[in-house]
């Protein structure tokens, strides 16, 4: 994956962390019907469609992150009841989970104390006591944006391709520092099948599957989070 949630975010290419995400049907009302793309080429379009479909439909993905080296993840995201992703860093055997509901993200503390590092933003040590605590963050464009297609994504036919022998095209939002390329089914639904990223010389591969499959989305209990503010207070005294 290219980023994980706030903190653990590298904009997307010309978009905001994790990617441009401008149409975001709450995931309580998985029937709402996104506004039209102010763009209405083809490429938006596609992109707008396997966005609504996924938005829509549970799956799983996995792969690797260009957040952290070493590190891969898998994801769970079901309508109404929000998405998990779960990291093993393969380096140093630690585990860290993400979950996202309603537009905040909870984010187990010592993973989020690593994203800061990895990030150059500051290095905290975790106090014991708060190393089952997940930090509360918002994250205003919603939390499809950790797998939507960025609206300026082109549509790149020499990126076109197959996975898992599925036939695909490529959509591609790319600028000087990043590159992400987006394989869409070309046949039956138009979901999103894998996406592949390069942010500051590390890259990515995550692969989506398991489209309509069950699988639960548990949040952390209530008296397990901290809102950002406080976590930040209990680390840095300020």
């Amino acid at each position: 994956m290219a980023a994980l949630a706030l903190p653990l975010t590298s904009c997307g290419s010309g978009s905001t962390p994790h990617h441009a995400a401008t149409i975001t049907p709450s995931e309580s009302n998985p029937q709402e019907t996104p506004p039209a793309p102010a763009s209405t080429d083809m490429s938006s379009l596609k992109a707008a469609s396997t966005n609504l479909l996924m938005r829509n439909t549970s799956f799983h993905a996995s792969g690797t992150t260009t957040a952290f080296e070493g590190s891969r993840t898998e994801m769970w995201s079901v309508p109404g009841q929000g998405l998990h992703i779960h990291t093993t860093n393969s380096q140093t055997g630690k585990n860290g989970d993400i979950f996202c509901k309603d537009g905040a993200t909870y984010t187990s503390a010592p993973l989020f104390a690593d994203s800061l590092k990895q990030s150059g933003t500051a290095s905290i040590t975790v106090p014991p006591d708060l190393t089952d605590v997940y930090v509360k963050s918002e994250m205003p464009q919603g939390c499809a944006s950790m797998y939507s297609i960025p609206e300026n994504a082109k549509l790149t036919p020499e990126q076109d391709s197959s996975v898992n022998g599925a036939k695909s095209y490529g959509l591609t939002a790319s600028n000087a520092l990043t590159s992400d390329v987006y394989q869409v089914a070309a046949e039956g639904r138009s979901y999103l099948l894998q996406l592949g990223s390069t942010r500051d010389g590390r890259s990515s591969i995550t692969t989506y599957d398991s489209f309509g499959e069950k699988f639960t989305v548990t949040l952390p209990p209530m008296d397990k989070t901290m809102p950002l503010k406080d976590f930040r207070n209990r680390v840095t005294g300020h």
